[in-house]
């Protein structure tokens, strides 16, 4: 049986600008938490770089994922 529909690599570029700006909107925020205890809180320069590094194995794990159920449900409609 052959696959149907995006690699997981596609998905993972698709989706890799989402993932990178919700990691960054995390580190940023984990930074303001942080700053409770005496922490440094994060510029904006570095809360972006720091989620464009964050994002990149966090998106490919999610296409991973998404791969995961295109392949179970293309296998379900088949039963």
């Amino acid at each position: 049986m052959t696959r149907q529909g995006w690699s997981t690599l596609r998905i993972a570029l698709a989706l890799y600008p989402f993932g990178a700006g919700a990691a960054g909107v995390n580190v940023f925020l984990a930074s303001l938490i942080l700053s409770w205890i005496g922490g440094p809180v994060a510029s904006t320069g570095w809360s972006i770089m720091l989620g464009c590094v964050v994002g990149g194995p966090a998106t490919w794990y999610f296409a991973r994922h998404i791969r995961h159920l295109m392949d179970v449900a293309d296998n379900t409609e088949a039963t």
